[in-house]
């Protein structure tokens, strides 16, 4: 696969993931929610951690928020600059077509998220109570690199209560899938699978996957 290839590719992804979380943004209060389908709904929540909300000041109190989120700017950054000298490396060296897809769907996902991170609290107003405004003229919510990612897609394919024969959560009421995400978050987890469960094709390069 092609660097030009792959570039596109990038790009197609980011371009549906921004055009998807402006729209939400400039559309969606805090919190509101459109129901789709039972088991499909559009939710719009901000995430100002990591995956499933988790912040590095839950594991380290005596950093502020702030500081805290911030630092989590800057290591989204250098993560992706590694994965981008990953997927560079790996055009040039013909990788199998197969690793190279799910670096490049990894790395999208990831530079996705950052442009939330990085600019989207200079870029937008608050969503709490009102509809966000786009280079509002009082400025933004939270500064560069105080953005929050922009999470919408919910599937709660099933919800009930659990047998009491399972352990720990038997009793509980449970939904399946409770988390909320949005694009960049689906081309991560897809360029991840990729990698576990067809690992083999991904590193064995054969000289006939060629694209």
């Amino acid at each position: 696969m092609s660097l030009k290839k792959a570039f596109i590719l990038i790009v197609v992804i980011l371009l549906i993931d921004q055009i998807s979380k402006f729209y939400i943004k400039t559309h969606f209060v805090l919190s509101e929610k459109s129901v789709v389908f039972n088991w499909f709904q559009i939710v719009f929540v901000e995430n100002e951690g990591m995956a499933w909300g988790t912040k590095i000041s839950d594991f380290t109190p005596f950093i502020s928020e702030r500081t805290a989120k911030l630092w989590l700017s800057l290591f989204r950054i250098f993560a992706v600059i590694g994965i981008g000298y990953w997927l560079v490396t790996s055009v040039k060296k013909k990788a199998s077509k197969t690793l190279i897809i799910a670096i490049v769907l990894i790395f999208a996902g990831a530079l996705g998220n950052i442009i939330d991170s990085v600019f989207y609290g200079v870029l937008f107003s608050s969503s709490s109570g009102q509809v966000a405004t786009f280079l509002p003229a009082e400025g933004g919510y939270g500064g560069l690199f105080h953005g929050r990612v922009v999470d919408m897609l919910h599937f709660p394919i099933w919800k009930g209560v659990l047998p009491n024969w399972i352990p720990v959560f038997g009793g509980q009421f449970f939904t399946f899938f409770e988390p909320v995400f949005n694009v960049a978050d689906m081309a991560i987890s897809i360029g991840i699978g990729i990698l576990i469960f067809f690992n083999k094709k991904a590193f064995n390069n054969p000289k006939s996957d060629t694209m």
